[in-house]
């Protein structure tokens, strides 16, 4: 009888160990605090309106503060990997942040998946990291295209002085022949900088016809103030970086006009009724602002939603092939990332291929203008 209890007993725990080791652990760091703040907080408010499982088992979701910092962001990564035993990894909003925290997903072989565009990495690192939001190049074309269809010639540029402010240089930079514009500036701040007057005096002795915004959440709107102070009268372009409330908060009454490339989401009203994400784009931002507000909507929560359901469609075919908590199951894991198709996200349709870590398309982006005070799509 002890013998036939012991079994049982031993049964009952084997069961409870398949079932502890079901649950899927994904580490997420974020930049909630410092120059970054404004972006990194409405990412993690978005962890309040995802599933609560992936591929249909339990997901536990361990949010770490990278206070901006990507050696901060490379800590954590490093964390989750050693201490926590992650399945998966998302972050940060920042690029050199993530770009850190990409540099351990490949040493630990363990998925990442980054919330903000990242440089061209070595194939290697690319190899354990898939990309939500949209390329910069890819929204940097729809200012290209507007700016080729209003005839103009020269643009100054005035970014951050750092990874972000390079990729919305080099996209601008690299589109400008075939729409038949010129940059004539190449002003840098740092995302601390209270003022950028010396840079804006510079562009406007440049005299180009119009502005492209190298920034970010708040401190994108400082070289938008300081060129309004200063009677630049053309037109001011932005990024998908720049798109949130706390733009229009810090800008006031400067921000009006000002022109970026967005995800749908951001005037999913707006959208024509067979717009591919309407439906999820809708939805999503309804949860949100019924959680956080009126007006709260932003793309930036948006990446975490999507990447949300990328790992979501993955988990569901890398639990058949190997549990949680193993190294197959993150080599798994990655392999189904990577060849994810069809997903329908708050920003975009994701088909992503080895070749292609990203996986959106022109469906991806729209024109967004500040009008009285709100983001509204440009008609």
């Amino acid at each position: 009888m002890g013998s036939i209890r012991f079994a049982l007993l031993a049964a009952s725990c084997a069961l409870a160990a398949g079932a502890a080791n079901a649950e899927i652990t994904v580490g997420v760091s974020l930049g909630t605090t410092g120059p970054g703040a404004s972006l990194g907080i409405p990412y993690k408010n978005a962890f309040q309106l995802v599933p609560k499982t992936l591929g249909g088992e339990p997901v536990r979701y361990i949010i770490l503060d990278d206070e901006s910092k990507p050696d901060a962001a490379a800590k954590n990564a490093r964390k989750f990997v050693s201490e926590d035993k992650v399945d998966a990894m998302m972050g940060s909003n920042g690029v050199p942040s993530a770009a850190a925290m990409a540099q351990v997903a490949a040493e630990s072989k363990t998925p990442l998946v980054s919330l903000t565009p990242l440089p061209p990495l070595a194939p290697d690192r690319l190899h354990w990291t898939v990309i939500v939001p949209q390329t910069t190049e890819l929204m940097m074309s729809a200012v290209a295209q507007h700016m080729k269809a209003k005839g103009i010639k020269t643009a100054g540029y005035i970014g951050f002085s750092d990874t972000w402010g390079d990729l919305v240089y080099n996209a601008a930079s690299t589109l400008a022949p075939g729409s038949g514009f010129k940059l004539v500036t190449n002003e840098r701040y740092a995302r601390a900088d209270t003022s950028v007057a010396g840079q804006v005096l510079k562009i406007i002795a440049a005299a180009p016809e119009a502005v492209i915004v190298g920034g970010s959440g708040s401190p994108g709107a400082t070289p938008q103030i300081a060129l309004v102070e200063r009677g630049f009268k053309g037109p001011i372009y932005h990024n998908h970086g720049t798109v949130n409330l706390p733009f229009i908060q810090t800008g006031k009454t400067a921000a009006e006009g000002a022109i970026a490339p967005t995800g749908a989401l951001i005037v999913a009203e707006e959208l024509p009724a067979d717009f591919p994400t309407k439906a999820v784009s809708l939805d999503f931002v309804k949860r949100y602002e019924a959680a956080f507000g009126p007006g709260t909507r932003n793309a930036f929560a948006g990446y975490t939603y999507d990447g949300v359901l990328l790992l979501d469609a993955a988990a569901a075919v890398a639990l058949k092939k190997a549990k949680p908590g193993t190294p197959e199951f993150r080599a798994a894991l990655r392999d189904a990332l990577e060849n994810v198709k069809n997903v329908v996200g708050t920003h975009g349709v994701y088909n992503l291929t080895p070749a292609n870590h990203n996986g959106l398309d022109e469906r991806a982006r729209v024109l967004v203008q500040v009008v009285k005070g709100e983001w509204r799509l440009m008609k």
